[in-house]
């Protein structure tokens, strides 16, 4: 062991071998995503809704259980005699205003922000940073979405789906 440690003596690390890496040049970690500005009715609204989100049951075809080829997804009642339309208590809940979320945040993204569709990077300058955010078409190809990212970064708008 002491003849180890005399080697690494004998060879001490240059200078020169030692690389000097900029701060801005380190990848960022985690980044803040953007937040909207919202009145204390809105943040309240927006709660509400969550609580009812929680509340509200899974709305599913009638007889969804009894064959596998109606599948889950929500289609009215419509059948004369039908028990779920004419709302007997045995029968599952069906879809009413009831259920409903404050109409002041209704249609907005879990964030906050009203979420508007873009196409192309020119819609961009029409948006509201502090109440907009914006979700990228699918149809979008991957070189215009990456000048929209771009754009909306210079803009300091959120983008709902970005590319992970």
């Amino acid at each position: 062991m002491a003849e180890k440690i005399k080697k690494n003596e004998e060879n001490p690390v240059d200078d020169e071998k030692i690389e000097i890496v900029d701060e801005e040049e380190e990848e960022v970690g985690y980044v803040v995503k953007l937040k909207p500005e919202l009145s204390k009715e809105e943040i309240k609204a927006l709660n509400l809704r969550a609580n009812i989100d929680d509340k509200r049951p899974r709305f599913r075809r009638q007889e969804w259980f009894r064959y596998k080829r109606l599948g889950i997804a929500w289609r009215r009642s419509v059948g004369i005699s039908s028990k779920m339309r004419r709302n007997y208590k045995y029968r599952p809940n069906m879809p009413s205003k009831g259920y409903r979320g404050p109409k002041s945040v209704r249609g907005r993204h879990p964030s906050g922000f009203e979420d508007v569709l873009i196409h192309n990077p020119k819609e961009l300058d029409k948006l509201d940073p502090k109440k907009q955010a914006v979700r990228i078409a699918h149809t979008v190809g991957t070189r215009k979405r990456g000048d929209i990212e771009k754009k909306a970064k210079e803009l300091n708008l959120r983008i709902l789906n970005r590319g992970q």
